[in-house]
């Protein structure tokens, strides 16, 4: 697979376009003119409205959804700042394709389409069937140490979702999911929400998959540590580029979902992110090209501190608030659009609206 440069990528970013207005106006009439008070569903009808509009209108292909999973082992796990072992990634990676782990219950639900993907799982799957082989490396340097990806790395990995995003757009895919499984991915995502957000470490960096206070405690430092080794002592002090801070502290599945992103708004699939990971990967997409914000839902908002501060960033209201802190996918929901393609106007149902 030849990989893309930097200034490829540039391009790339360039090609994506905001919806047009008009059809947001549109939507909107719509949704006034349904058999119910105007905005009477309130959030829905903002979300159906902004799917129409990343849509240009076109309600005459069903929804076709999707969930892809990005999984990736990380250099930092051997800094003690996980509750889980790192073989846990490739356990999780077999219990997907088994059927066993709650994305497929959720993606069955919902009959979206699920794809698992290696980009930077430490182990060899072989031929295993339904499995998506696009192995960058096998995991992350230690980033605390030296940086996480070579450039070469990251752009490879980042072109792994560009890939599939352009699959996705083949396959008619009109709403895609992003999540992803990587012990250690916590830590990299809050190394990443810290320099977006320019908050602190101690802010940012939550339990991940259920550390104890004393081990949180740790990985806050480690954190802190990991922002000196790459930013500086005073890590705030400028504006990184978000590709550095991707190559530095990032890892090949965050890398890959950055990809997936981008190309779904270029291709104007909207964008359901999950928790505090794909969340991370999609605040380095917006900070690359702003106009990506204009094509993501945010699934909800999880129990990760972190999550909340890369929401405001992103400008985006979770639809739902569960205290998940589960990955995988899972708590990309949505459900709106039933609504809109489905439910009959004052005029065809022959009810009489409200009076001016």
């Amino acid at each position: 697979m030849t990989t893309i440069t930097a200034g490829i990528l540039a391009e790339l970013v360039g090609e994506i376009v905001a919806p047009d207005p008009k059809w947001l106006e549109r939507a909107r009439f719509r949704l006034d003119n349904l058999t119910k008070p105007p905005g009477s569903l309130g959030r829905l009808e903002d979300m159906a409205a902004r799917f129409i509009a990343m849509r240009n209108g076109d309600l005459d292909e069903p929804i076709k959804k999707a969930a892809y999973v990005f999984a990736a082992d990380h250099g930092i796990v051997a800094e003690g700042v996980s509750a889980y072992p790192k073989e846990v990634t490739r356990q999780m990676v077999l219990n997907f394709l088994q059927q066993g782990a709650a994305i497929n219950v959720l993606a069955s639900l919902h009959e979206a389409e699920l794809t698992i993907v290696d980009v930077g799982v430490d182990a060899d799957f072989g031929d295993l069937p339904g499995l998506w082989q696009r192995k960058v490396r096998s995991g992350t340097r230690n980033m605390l140490h030296e940086s996480a990806m070579s450039e070469e790395e990251m752009l490879q990995a980042l072109q792994v979702g560009l890939q599939l995003a352009t699959c996705a757009c083949e396959k008619g895919q009109t709403l895609i999911a992003v999540g992803e499984m990587g012990i250690g991915n916590t830590t990299s995502a809050s190394a990443i929400t810290a320099i977006l957000t320019r908050q602190a470490p101690a802010a940012v960096t939550g339990k991940g998959a259920g550390l104890e206070k004393r081990v949180q405690e740790h990985k806050i430092r480690v954190v802190g540590a990991i922002l000196r080794k790459h930013f500086g002592e005073n890590p705030y002090a400028s504006e990184a580029p978000p590709l550095e801070v991707l190559r530095r502290v990032g890892g090949l599945e965050i890398a890959a979902m950055v990809g997936l992103v981008l190309g779904a708004a270029r291709h104007r699939i909207p964008i359901v992110t999950d928790g505090l990971i794909s969340a991370a990967a999609a605040a380095l997409a917006y900070a690359l090209q702003p106009r990506v914000r204009e094509y993501l839902f945010a699934g909800h908002c999880s129990e990760e501190p972190g999550h909340r501060f890369l929401l405001e960033y992103l400008r985006l209201e979770p639809i739902l608030t569960l205290n998940m802190r589960l990955g995988e996918c899972t708590g990309a929901v949505l459900s709106a659009l039933r609504l809109y393609s489905d439910m009959a106007t004052f005029a065809s149902a022959g009810v009489s609206g409200a009076s001016e």
